[in-house]
């Protein structure tokens, strides 16, 4: 996959000014970026789940979070289409796309893959990722195993996996009842959700968790797509929703709550998925939150699962995991 073909491709739809190719474990990937926020709109329109050549090389498109892609060389692998004087290679060996300036800041291309940048996720943790997570990789499809499927549904997937990135599409595989398939926004996402899921226990079962083979879920009508939902909670404040991510716990925490809201509301609520040790509704920044307690991890994430994006008088209903050991 070459320079020349990505412009033939994209071209169409609007002034391109770089292109970037490059291959990581999941394939050929590229990174284009165009004159204009609107072409690269109109492109992704467009082109999302086309094929370059007759059913092969069908396209996954999404927006990255770069805001210029800086290239060294114009050859078959990169190209600055606004400066034709740059070298076709580096002296004295072969032109390679330079992976360390490929993700520099944030977003104005649209890619093939977006690429998380590891440093700056690592500030989010206090200048230090997990202990076990690297940050370095590249898969952002998830294979989910041992699910219960009399009580799991794509939406449930979503609101549990949401918790580590943003969710592109989940799909529930048919000849497999107890497995998913759940893609991630990028792969540091998807490592994270590997690394903190691993194990967790739901509806009684003990989640499998590992990458997928597969670099994505191709859309159909067997698949949910998520990637325009206002429940992707890393579409804002990203670097504090990482500060947040954590292994399964005992305690919940709720936001996005009515001001008029009570304990007993609390309890009612989530009443239903477990015993409940504490409640405590508080207000910070003038907005009304809430804690509860569980007795086990397990009863607090089947309360996660099915109490997110729940409605309470017309305010769409927040809960995560809280590292907080008592109320």
């Amino acid at each position: 996959m070459t320079v020349d073909v990505m412009h033939r491709v994209f071209s169409p739809h609007g002034s391109v000014e770089k292109i970037v190719t490059f291959h990581k474990s999941a394939g050929c990937q590229a990174l284009i970026q165009y004159q204009s926020r609107q072409s690269a709109v109109t492109a992704k329109n467009a082109l999302q789940g086309r094929n370059v050549y007759d059913g092969c090389c069908q396209l996954d498109i999404q927006f990255s979070n770069l805001d210029d892609l800086q290239v060294n060389y114009n050859n078959d692998r990169t190209r600055d289409f606004t400066n034709p004087d740059l070298p076709t290679e580096q002296k004295g060996r072969p032109s390679q796309p330079d992976a360390g300036n490929m993700y520099g800041s944030a977003a104005r291309t649209v890619g093939l893959s977006h690429a998380a940048n590891a440093d700056a996720i690592a500030a989010a943790f206090g200048g230090n990722l997990p202990p076990g997570v690297t940050g370095e990789n590249d898969r952002c499809t998830i294979l989910v195993s041992n699910l219960n499927p009399d009580r799991i549904d794509e939406d449930k997937l979503f609101n549990l996996f949401s918790i580590y990135g943003n969710i592109v599409r989940v799909k529930l595989l048919w000849n497999k009842p107890d497995h998913a398939l759940v893609q991630m926004g990028d792969g540091f996402q998807a490592e994270l959700a590997v690394h903190f899921l691993k194990g967790a226990m739901l509806f009684g079962k003990r989640l499998e968790v590992n990458f997928s083979k597969h670099a994505t879920i191709l859309q159909g009508a067997d698949t949910h797509e998520y990637a325009n939902s206002n429940l992707n909670r890393f579409n804002r404040n990203a670097a504090k929703n990482y500060r947040y991510c954590c292994y399964p716990t005992w305690m919940i925490h709720l936001s996005s709550l009515p001001q008029d809201i009570t304990e007993e509301d609390i309890v009612s609520l989530v009443e239903d998925h477990g015993v409940i040790l504490n409640c405590k509704v508080f207000e910070m920044n003038g907005k009304k939150q809430a804690l509860v307690q569980f007795e086990t991890e397990e009863q607090a994430t089947e309360a996660l699962v099915c109490k997110h994006a729940t409605s309470i008088s017309g305010l769409v209903v927040r809960i995560s995991f809280s590292q907080l050991q008592n109320i």
